[in-house]
């Protein structure tokens, strides 16, 4: 599996997939790269030239003890662009990677020719998910509790908590659907870095800042989101952004893996004015070697 080593010493593993204009797939939180593989690649891979990876301490990217806030994470993008000769890519972000993509656009606009942010959190928007009213909580619990993993009351608004047990959840979609998972990595990503206290790190990118991305922002959230009150913010913040909402499901949230079609018909759509002038790509190995090899990923 295909690993590169960054300046500062990291190595991040990653697979190209596809030829045409550059498109960088970014995943969120406890995910890795094989999110966008099952489904959402195999629909797009023949129109352009994805890069998707492990961010750091996820999948087969190296765990190092610090580092784990999205404007640290943008870094590693950078570098990471850098050193695959990626120039101008489309970035592409679920939820902590939507969030990323929009660090990395305000503090490289150079670098990035639009965001699509599907379901972007925004640490500086934590102060109203602290909240007992945030609907957030109601809606982590019940998803628990659905799946046979009870949360006592005292427990409902209790990060930590809802994390770990989110681990002793089965698996939901892709080839190993039902099994259950291998909490291991996870919780020693949790136990043995900064990833708890980094990722609530606002850094650059604050409210007031919001308004300073200059690349287009297309914004993908689902019907009845806990996040929607980030949505909200950001189409306020960025009055020329556009907006969809997918219908609501299940479990919500998860779209590329829930509603992944959809999501590939958008991002189609997005992207079309690219494809006449696509650039040259160099061929990569087919989309289904990848997603064997990233569903092993997801252990």
């Amino acid at each position: 599996m295909p690993k590169v080593q960054l300046k500062k010493g990291l190595k991040l593993h990653y697979q190209r997939v596809g030829e045409g204009r550059d498109v960088v797939m970014i995943h969120g939180l406890t995910g890795n790269l094989a999110v966008w593989h099952f489904r959402i690649i195999p629909l797009l891979g023949d129109r352009f030239r994805i890069l998707t990876y492990d961010l750091r301490g996820h999948g087969y990217s190296e765990m190092p003890p610090t580092g784990y806030s999205p404007e640290s994470m943008a870094d590693d993008l950078l570098e990471l662009l850098d050193e695959l000769e990626f120039d101008r890519p489309t970035l592409v972000g679920h939820s902590y990677g939507a969030d990323i993509a929009l660090y990395f656009a305000l503090l490289h606009p150079d670098r990035v020719r639009r965001v699509v942010a599907i379901e972007a959190v925004l640490p500086a928007l934590m102060g109203v998910r602290a909240q007992a009213e945030w609907p957030g909580w109601s809606y982590w619990s019940e998803v628990l509790e659905k799946a046979g993993c009870p949360v006592p009351p005292e427990f409902r608004q209790e990060t930590d908590y809802l994390i770990r047990q989110s681990l002793l959840m089965p698996k939901k979609w892709g080839p190993l659907n039902g099994l259950p998972r291998n909490p291991a990595p996870f919780l020693k990503l949790l136990d043995t870095t900064s990833l708890v206290r980094d990722y609530e790190d606002v850094g650059a990118l604050t409210v007031e800042r919001i308004g300073e991305i200059q690349a287009d922002v297309h914004l993908v959230y689902v019907e009845g989101s806990a996040f929607l009150g980030s949505h909200d913010c950001l189409k306020a913040e960025l009055p020329s952004a556009t907006s969809r909402l997918l219908p609501r499901t299940d479990w919500g949230h998860f779209g590329p893996l829930e509603q992944p079609e959809l999501i590939a018909e958008h991002l189609k759509t997005i992207l079309s004015d690219d494809t006449d002038e696509a650039d040259a790509g160099e061929p990569n190995s087919a989309s289904s070697a990848v997603t064997v090899a990233s569903a092993e990923a997801l252990r």
